[in-house]
């Protein structure tokens, strides 16, 4: 060893950390402890704006300012929403007005004025549309000012076609209430990170965003089955269009797959639904109905039973998706622009997980427990494991994260089908888990494709010495897929298994051998694209993330670490929601216990408590 490196050394040892720097943080700690006493609740956030605006200067003010902002309200966001502030509020939260008509409505109405604009005019289609998504974002917010408890809130009911027993019906719960927060948060987000990749025809870019963020939150909302019909197959068109116009190489190939799988178990779902609607006519002796409280009331015999769930369910498994039919999503990301990989893998995948909790369990109870124990295995088998393994086998990033998609989102119908209040607990926080990580992957790799136009990763090596802010972000968003402690990823997967080992300890075994595989192939496409000597001299001279993609990111990779440090204040909302659903079909099988559940004719139950008070107390908590 030469004598300067031993010299280096004995520095290193006699001071690990300055004087002076312990002393600042000796002074900081104690000024922060006073300020606290005064300053309250108000200290986090400006403490959160402080740092976050203590960006390299070198980015400038156009990036410090929105990162500031975005730490500033996450703090907020922090503090006024745990469990313990949330118990000390005594005001009674104000339900009333058209707050998600509003939330549904303006995107469609952005869509509108977007197509009267100029074609030439892009950059002011592009602030059209940020402005009317950030108004959508804002007007989502005062949701989160509701606890959510067992009911539904901000209930809304105006008759549509009343012939044919049809209403404009919409409500929010514990479950649909994050995912609502999810779709506005992620929508913006992809659309500004794709502005600078779209080359053409802006205009009709900026329409189907805003389309299809219209036709998501309808989907979540609707509490009339005709209703979230409409808004479930309007979703379909933006995403074609989306694929097929602005996607890859063999894009319409893709697109055509992806709109052949989707619609063929729409289709089914639809005749099951009109079965519904007019077999409840038929015992009622009045007008069908395509209301959800309502449809719950009918006792439908075994046999007729089963096959209503396989229609509903086989649509809920394709959008999910779940083996043998997930064939469409790999081909689907690879092709697809990167903000339409973004809010495909963040929100349109849930519409299975979240459709298949509301509807197949809610409105076929029987049936899903009868046939619960084999799904459970085919989402452990044929959707952790294998997912796993077809990812861990891929050369291609996008293929890879597609794959994990498969492999993540069956943790959350393993949840949904082991049907415990822990499972049901972390399915629902999984999908929010999964949105936010699996989502920033995809703008993550959306970043250096469009430095070098190549998804294999054999063609990156060594990325951390040009991009060292992109590198750690790629980490953080790895590990958040992984599931480390201290992340979102932890806690959705780790109530998921511990729920499925209360009824089943095999399969909660196969879904943790998963997470191992899963840190398998994550971990292994970081090392290939991060460190190690730079393989390409292409990669040599690539630039790090630009402003664009900080502003893009940053809010994604803090919502990770909020997720991970305070669970419980999402879990304090979707608790009692799990737990409706989970007393709702106990009640059912108790009515009529396996194994040959009810046989008798169509029939119907008394309303639903939830229901009655819908109806009687729309301001209430229901």
């Amino acid at each position: 060893m030469s004598s300067a490196e031993s010299t280096s050394i004995k520095k290193d040892q006699r001071a690990p950390i300055p004087i002076g720097v312990l002393a600042a943080l000796l002074v900081g700690a104690f000024a922060a402890g006073i300020a606290a006493r005064f300053l309250g609740a108000a200290l986090p956030v400006a403490l959160a704006a402080i740092i976050a605006a203590m960006v390299p200067k070198e980015h400038g003010w156009g990036v410090r300012a929105p990162i500031g902002i975005m730490a500033g309200l996450l703090a907020l966001f922090v503090v006024r929403l745990l469990p313990e502030a949330e118990a000390a509020a005594t005001s009674t939260p104000f339900e009333g007005g058209h707050l998600l008509s509003w939330t549904i409505g303006l995107p469609m109405a952005g869509a509108v004025v977007v197509l009267l604009l100029p074609r030439a005019a892009e950059r002011f289609q592009q602030m059209t549309t940020l402005v009317v998504m950030l108004g959508t974002f804002a007007l989502a917010l005062p949701l989160l000012r509701v606890p959510m408890g067992r009911g539904y809130h901000f209930y809304e009911d105006v008759t549509w076609l009343k012939d044919f027993g049809i209403h404009y019906r919409v409500a929010i719960d514990g479950v649909s209430l994050w995912l609502i927060l999810l779709t506005v948060l992620i929508t913006p987000i992809a659309a500004y990170a794709s502005f600078e990749s779209i080359p053409t025809r802006m205009k009709e870019w900026c329409f189907a965003l805003l389309l299809l963020e219209s036709a998501m939150l309808g989907t979540f909302l609707a509490l009339d089955l005709f209703l979230f019909y409409v808004f479930w197959e309007l979703m379909l068109i933006p995403m074609y269009v989306m694929i097929g116009v602005w996607g890859g190489s063999n894009r319409i190939r893709s697109a055509i797959k992806f709109f052949l799988y989707t619609m063929f178990g729409s289709v089914l779902m639809l005749g099951a639904i009109l079965y519904l609607a007019y077999a409840y006519a038929q015992v009622s002796g009045g007008t069908p109905s395509f209301d959800y409280f309502e449809l719950q009331r009918l006792m439908i015999p075994r046999h007729v039973q089963l096959w209503l769930w396989a229609a509903f369910t086989l649509a809920f498994v394709i959008k999910v998706p779940m083996f043998p039919v997930h064939t469409w999503l790999p081909d689907a990301h690879t092709e697809a622009p990167t903000a339409g990989s973004v809010i495909l893998a963040a929100v349109m995948l849930k519409m299975g997980t979240y459709g298949y909790m509301r509807f197949s369990l809610g409105l076929f109870p029987e049936a899903s427990t009868y046939l619960a124990a084999n799904l459970a295995g085919v989402a452990v088998l044929g959707g952790i494991v294998y997912g796993a393994l077809c990812a861990w086998k891929q050369e291609d990033v996008k293929r890879l994260i597609a794959y994990s998609s498969v492999a993540h989102l069956g943790y959350v119908m393993l949840g949904l089908f082991a049907l415990t209040q822990a499972s049901l607990e972390g399915s629902v926080l999984q999908m929010i888990n999964h949105g936010i990580s699996t989502g920033m992957l995809f703008l993550l790799f959306g970043v250096i494709y469009d430095r070098r136009h190549t998804r294999h990763i054999d063609e990156f090596g060594g990325l951390a010495k040009p991009m060292p802010v992109y590198a750690t972000l790629f980490v953080i968003a790895t590990l958040a897929s992984v599931g480390l402690p201290s992340t979102n990823g932890f806690v959705g997967e780790f109530m998921v298994i511990t729920g499925t080992y209360a009824s089943n300890g095999i399969q909660a075994a196969g879904a943790a051998f998963g997470v191992i595989l899963g840190a398998v192939y994550m971990l292994m496409v970081v090392q290939k694209m991060f460190f190690g000597p730079v393989t390409k001299k292409e990669n040599a001279r690539l630039s790090d993330l630009s402003a664009r993609e900080i502003v893009s990111l940053a809010p994604l990779a803090m919502i990770i670490f909020v997720i991970g440090l305070f669970p419980n204040i999402f879990l304090s909302q979707i608790k009692g929601a799990a737990t409706r659903i989970e007393d709702d079909v106990n009640a059912r099988l108790e009515e009529s216990p396996p194994p040959r559940f009810y046989e008798g004719p169509l029939k119907l139950t008394p309303p639903r408590p939830e229901a009655v008070a819908v109806e009687s107390a729309p301001s209430e908590e229901r």
